[in-house]
This record gives C-alpha cells, sequence and structure tokens, in this order.
C-alpha cells in the first residue's frame, strides 16, 4: 500500500517539500549540537530537563490518546468511529517515533541510547519506558497496517489480530502511567511530588489527542473527499470537554494543597510559574496564555450550540491543544526545576539550535504522520463505504 504514498496532488507534494525543510534544517541543527554538544541548549547543571524533554512528556500523551477512539470502536462497538479509527492508531505512531528521538536528541552522544540496551537495569523507570514505547509502537503498527489492508480487500479483518488490538488497548495508559512515574518519584522536586501525577497526564492526553483529531478531520473534510463524520467529530469534542475538566480541577486540587498546608516548597514552582519570584519571570506569559486559551476552548467544547458551530470548535481545539502543550511541553518540566534546592532561581528558555532541533523531530512526526494519512485516506476513497456500510467520503 506504500505505493499510494507517492501519488498526490501538487499541494501535497508541497506539503511534503516544505516538511522536508523544515526536518533538514533540524538535521543541520542536530549536527551542531553533535560537534559542540548540549551548552548549545538554554539546560544548564540546575535545569538539566528542557525542551526535548518536554516534548517528550507532551507527545507520550498525545500517542496514548489513541485509545480514546480505538476503545470505543473495537470494545463498545461505536459505529460513529469506524472510520477514524485507524487515523487514531496512525496518530499513535508518529508520536512515539517522535518521543524517542526527542530522548536521542536529549542524550547529547548518541551512542549512549545502546546503554538501555546493553546494560539494562529493570530497577530504572527508564528501562520500563523505553520497553512500554516500543511496544506500544509494534502493536500500532501491526494493527493498525493489517486492518486499513484489510478493509482494502474488503474483508474482515482475522480473528488472529483481535487479541493484539486489545492489547494494544490495554498498553496505551501505560506508556503515559510509566512517564508520570518518572516525574512523581524524585523527592526533590516538589512540583512533580504528587500522586495523581499520572492522573493529571492521562486526562490531559485524553483532552490534547481528540483535540488534534478534530483538527486533523476538519483539515481532511476541507482538503480531501474523506469525512471523518460531524458525529465522530462532536464526540470526541465532548471526550475533550470532559478530560478537559477533569485536567483543570486536577491542577486547582494541587493549587489548593499547596496553598491550604502553606508548604514553601509546593507554592514556590507554582508562584513563578504565574507571578515569579524575585523578578523571574520568564515563564509566566506561557503560564497565562495558557491559561487564557483553555479559559476560551472550555466553554466552546460545553455549551452545544457553540460546539456545533465547525469555525469555533476547530479554534477550541487549537487553543486545546496549544494549551496544553505549552503547560506540559514547558511549564510542567521547568516548573520542576525552578526554583532549585538551594532555593536559587536560575531561568531556562530554549537557544535557537535547540528550538530548530525540536522543530525537526515534529517535521520528522508530520511527515511519517502525512504518509500514513496519504495511504489510508487513498484506501478509504477506494474502499467508499466501510463494514457498516456508512460511506466514508462524501458524496459527490
Amino acid at each position: 500500500m506504500l505505493e499510494l504514498a507517492i501519488k498526490g496532488s501538487r499541494r501535497y507534494w508541497s506539503w511534503v517539500i516544505f516538511l522536508l525543510a523544515i526536518i533538514s534544517t533540524g538535521v543541520i541543527s542536530y549536527l551542531y549540537q553533535f560537534r559542540v554538544g548540549l551548552g548549545i541548549t538554554g539546560m544548564s547543571r540546575d535545569v538539566s530537563w528542557g525542551l526535548y524533554i518536554g516534548q517528550f512528556t507532551y507527545l507520550v500523551g498525545v500517542a496514548a490518546s489513541a485509545v480514546t477512539i480505538v476503545l470505543p470502536y473495537y470494545l463498545h462497538n461505536y459505529k460513529k468511529y469506524g472510520r477514524i479509527a485507524i487515523l487514531g492508531e496512525f496518530v499513535a505512531v508518529p508520536s512515539v517515533i517522535m518521543c524517542m528521538l526527542f530522548i536521542f536528541v536529549d542524550l547529547g552522544q548518541p551512542l549512549r541510547v545502546l546503554n538501555v540496551l546493553l546494560h539494562p537495569t529493570p530497577n530504572s523507570v527508564m528501562f520500563f519506558d523505553m520497553i512500554v514505547l516500543s511496544g506500544y509502537l509494534f502493536l500500532n503498527i501491526l494493527c493498525g497496517w493489517y486492518v486499513l489492508g484489510a478493509e482494502r480487500k474488503g474483508v474482515p479483518p482475522a480473528a488472529w489480530i483481535k487479541p493484539f488490538i486489545i492489547i494494544a488497548i490495554c498498553w496505551a495508559p501505560s506508556i503515559h502511567i510509566v512517564t508520570a512515574f518518572l516525574y512523581q518519584g524524585l523527592p526533590g522536586r516538589h512540583y512533580w511530588l504528587t500522586a495523581i501525577m499520572a492522573a493529571k497526564f492521562l486526562s490531559s492526553a485524553f483532552a490534547s489527542g481528540p483535540s488534534l483529531l478534530i483538527i486533523i478531520s476538519l483539515i481532511l473534510r476541507k482538503f480531501t473527499r474523506f469525512d471523518a463524520g460531524w458525529d465522530a467529530i462532536q464526540t470526541m469534542a465532548k471526550t475533550a470537554a470532559y478530560f478537559l475538566i477533569a485536567t483543570i480541577a486536577f491542577y486547582l486540587f494541587e493549587v489548593f494543597t499547596a496553598f491550604y498546608s502553606n508548604i514553601p516548597g509546593h507554592m514556590h514552582p507554582i508562584k513563578y510559574l504565574f507571578v515569579g519570584i524575585h523578578g523571574h519571570t520568564k515563564l509566566v506569559p506561557v503560564m497565562w496564555t495558557c491559561t487564557l486559551l483553555l479559559a476560551i476552548a472550555l466553554p466552546i467544547l460545553i455549551i452545544p450550540k457553540a460546539r456545533k458551530n465547525e469555525k469555533a470548535l476547530g479554534f477550541a481545539a487549537v487553543a486545546t491543544f496549544i494549551a496544553l502543550w505549552l503547560e506540559k511541553g514547558i511549564s510542567l518540566v521547568v516548573g520542576g526545576f525552578v526554583p532549585n534546592p538551594f532555593e536559587k532561581v536560575v531561568e531556562y528558555w530554549p537557544t535557537l539550535p535547540e528550538v530548530l532541533i525540536a522543530l525537526g523531530v515534529w517535521g520528522i512526526g508530520f511527515f511519517i504522520l502525512t504518509i500514513l494519512y496519504k495511504v489510508a485516506i487513498s484506501v478509504k476513497e477506494e474502499v467508499i463505504f466501510d463494514k457498516y456500510g456508512e460511506r466514508q467520503i462524501r458524496a459527490e
């Protein structure tokens, strides 16, 4: 089916070339980092995790969120997701690959990656993170590609693939839970030292993932003949709304615990992120932008009349995706390091090469996603009707 990826319109090839240009810029920047070292980044002794680990943390959630589509479709026979189940699985594939690449660039020296394989340490959470990520990647490639192939042949998937699909559904939350354990098991970092870190991770993931799929579905409706279905889009919006409410509630619980208990170590990171400490305010605009976007997006996702407006829904989905990226992709990581255990503030801000490398990894992810979606959409345009008899493309 890969041959379907080399047939496309001028718009498709322009997008591919654009992504290749971004990837090339990222690769050149990485070669600069490889030659000079991690000193070109904004990280330091006090802030040893930055933009790279932030993107890893955020994308693990996007990968895990595929379960919000796959689970209702395969376990509860929710037919409205029949057209987009494969799109959810294919979002997980580039997301996991990007996670691995962000770990790769964060290590500095590429050969250090082999240490995880050559010197496995089962008492390390990172060891289990590698296992769940690689396993989840394999399951989504296997299930997604096989089910799409069966759909193209017009036959139902064979029975042997169903156990793998169920394993993938059970596996999905584990990749984000293990990642949360990397943070919440560090006693010296008060901002991360919370028992509900994994729950916060999952709730924000299940809000940002459906938001991304809504954006993709609306783009596909506009530029291709494939139609994800209005009912499916509305259901994803409701899913995003419920989990966004849970995410905000969890954060407010943390704020209450920190300030009602009056524990300095728990209060200082939150103060730093929202109002700054001793004149250090680099991340204050980030957190307030995140707050403003969520304040606009949440009512749109909740109120039925606003949610059913396609333009408003598209804006709310974009706002939710960006807001949660700001919170988890930047503020969460840096907030755990500032102030440091000596109550000193050492601020972090990503440098230009660091941003270009991160953009390069995102470019690789979108390139893989584009190829996978090009194949999937081409197959769906051939098949026209799904196995439930529902039309997958707009009528002429």
